[in-house]
């Protein structure tokens, strides 16, 4: 069975990240799941979102990036993009944080909800850098292949023709720096919103109206940061 017919991915992914699901690491990777799963242990998101975020926005439609860590570990919250979580589970600490910016920089009013699909649809790839994690045991898949994977999602994204955004919030986004072209992508960083960080310069930063003035600047739609009710 060939990686085209396991992994059910938007076709422009499929066709640059082909490769990658016959490595070796991806293997091991895939025989981890299984076994955790058949030990009876719960993995989030469910298996049909664990690619959500490259599925949500097509590789040609990406504009603007931003990079979490691993999925939410609670029942019923991770879908697949980072930050977000599924209709009518309540908003995370660090999402309020993001909305607080959001109000602060562009004077959108803070969504009732945390599902962020409709950003993911407008071309803002929510990448986490794992894509799976044990219910609650934070980080646990961190070291069993998804940081290759994602970091060759980064490359593949930067190697694309245009000019993209990248929003690089904490020291673990960050560390991905290094696989941008900071001469034709525009990075800011920041600290992260989480609560234990935002008010040491994430509310402030402005980053939501700069990636838009960016774009506008290119001849792209901006992005709709206010989100549609549910």
């Amino acid at each position: 069975m060939t990686a085209d017919d396991r992994i059910k991915l938007e076709a422009g992914w499929k066709a640059a990240l082909r490769d990658e699901f016959d490595k070796p690491y991806m293997t091991a990777l895939s025989e981890f799941l299984r076994t955790e799963k058949a030990a009876g242990k719960v993995i989030f998101p469910p298996g049909p979102m664990i690619f959500n975020a490259l599925n949500s926005t097509p590789l040609d439609q990406v504009k603007v990036v931003i990079i979490g860590q691993d999925p939410y570990h609670g029942p019923g919250q991770a879908h697949g993009l980072c930050f977000s979580v599924q209709p009518g589970v309540p908003t995370p600490p660090s999402l309020q944080n993001i909305y607080k910016e959001l109000k602060r920089d562009l004077n959108i009013d803070i969504a009732p909800h945390g599902y962020l699909q409709s950003w993911a649809e407008q071309g803002v790839l929510l990448l986490n850098t794992s894509l799976t994690v044990e219910q609650a045991n934070a980080g646990s898949h961190a070291k069993k292949g998804w940081q290759p994977f994602t970091d060759k999602v980064i490359e593949v994204v930067n190697a694309r023709p245009g000019h993209l955004v990248f929003l690089l919030w904490g020291a673990h986004a960050q560390s991905k720096q290094g696989l941008i072209d900071t001469t034709r992508h525009l990075v800011l960083k920041s600290v992260h919103p989480s609560p234990l960080s935002a008010h040491r310069g994430f509310i402030g930063n402005g980053h939501f109206s700069r990636a838009n003035q960016y774009l506008k600047e290119r001849g792209l739609e901006p992005i709709q940061w206010q989100l549609p009710p549910l």
